[in-house]
C-alpha cells in the first residue's frame, strides 16, 4: 500500500479559525483573520472542537493518491459519499498482468497462500482468453459493418476488456485519488481507524490520519476511533483494547 497526500488547503487551520470567528463575532470578512496568530488559532481550534462545532472545518480539503490496495477496499471506501473519487478503470485499462493484494492471514499460511496464488493465476489466464475471444468476435463484426481496421481494433479491444473484467477478483489491485474535506475525514477516521474495521481499510485510514496530522496537528489532535476521547461506540462488540488504541493514536 502506498498513500501520498497530494494536495491540501494551505493555511487550513487559520482558515477554519477565521470561518468560525465569523460565526461568533460581529467582524466583517475583511477582519476575520486579524489577531489570528499561531497561538490564537490553536486556542480557537481547541475550543471549536471541544464544542463539537464542526461545520467550519468543511472549508478545507485534502487530496490523497492511493495505490497497492484491493478492489475490496475501494468498495468500502466509496461508501463515504462526501468525497470525490477518481479510480483506475478496468473498462479502459487492459490488465495484461494484474497485481493483487494478499490478506495477511493467507500470506502467513503456506497452503492457503499456494491456493490463493493459483486462483489469481487462473483469473489472469481466463481474463486473457476471454479478452481474445471477445476481441475476435467484436472485430469481425465491426469489419463487416464497414469500420476502418484501426478503429475496429481499438473499439473491439475496449468492448472485449469491458466484459472480460468481470472475472477479476476483489483482490485485484487498484489505484485511486480521493479528496475529502476535514469534517468528512474525521468521520472516516472515527469509523475506519477502529479495530472493528476491516484490516486493509483500517491500515489505509491510519496512514491517511498520520499524513494529515503531520500538516495540521491541532485540527486532528483527537482524530481516530471514537474511543480516543470517549467510550467505545461498539458496545458488546468492543475490541477490549481501549488503552492500547489510545496510546497508538496519541503517538501516531
Amino acid at each position: 500500500m502506498k498513500v501520498e497526500l497530494l494536495r491540501y488547503t494551505p493555511d487550513g487551520e487559520k482558515l477554519v479559525a477565521a470561518a468560525a470567528k465569523l460565526c461568533y463575532s460581529s467582524v466583517g470578512i475583511n477582519d476575520i483573520e486579524d489577531n489570528l496568530n499561531e497561538e490564537n488559532t490553536n486556542r480557537f481550534l481547541d475550543l471549536l472542537m471541544s464544542l463539537g462545532h464542526e461545520s467550519p472545518i468543511e472549508h478545507i480539503s485534502f487530496t490523497f493518491g492511493i495505490e497497492g490496495v484491493s478492489r475490496a477496499l475501494t468498495h468500502q471506501l466509496v461508501r463515504h459519499r462526501i468525497a470525490s473519487y477518481s479510480q483506475q478503470s478496468q473498462r479502459y485499462v487492459k490488465l495484461d498482468q494484474f497485481e493483487y493484494v494478499i490478506p495477511p492471514s493467507i500470506e502467513n499460511d503456506e497452503e492457503a497462500k499456494k491456493l490463493f496464488i493459483e486462483a489469481m493465476e487462473k483469473d489472469q489466464e481466463y481474463y486473457n482468453r476471454l479478452t481474445e475471444i471477445l476481441f475476435n468476435n467484436h472485430y469481425a463484426r465491426m469489419i463487416e459493418e464497414g469500420l476502418p481496421e484501426k478503429e475496429a481494433k481499438k473499439r473491439a479491444e475496449k468492448e472485449a476488456i469491458e466484459d472480460a473484467r468481470y472475472v477479476f477478483p476483489n483482490a485485484c489491485e487498484t489505484k485511486i485519488v480521493v479528496t475529502m474535506n476535514a469534517r468528512a475525514l474525521l468521520n472516516f477516521f472515527k469509523i475506519r481507524c477502529c479495530n472493528r474495521a476491516q484490516w486493509e481499510i483500517r491500515a489505509l485510514a491510519t496512514e491517511m490520519l498520520r499524513l494529515v496530522k503531520s500538516v495540521y496537528p491541532t485540527l486532528f489532535k483527537k482524530a481516530g476511533p471514537s474511543c480516543i476521547s470517549g467510550p467505545c461506540s461498539e458496545g458488546s462488540m468492543a475490541c477490549g483494547r481501549i488503552s492500547e488504541v489510545r496510546e497508538k493514536f496519541r503517538n501516531l
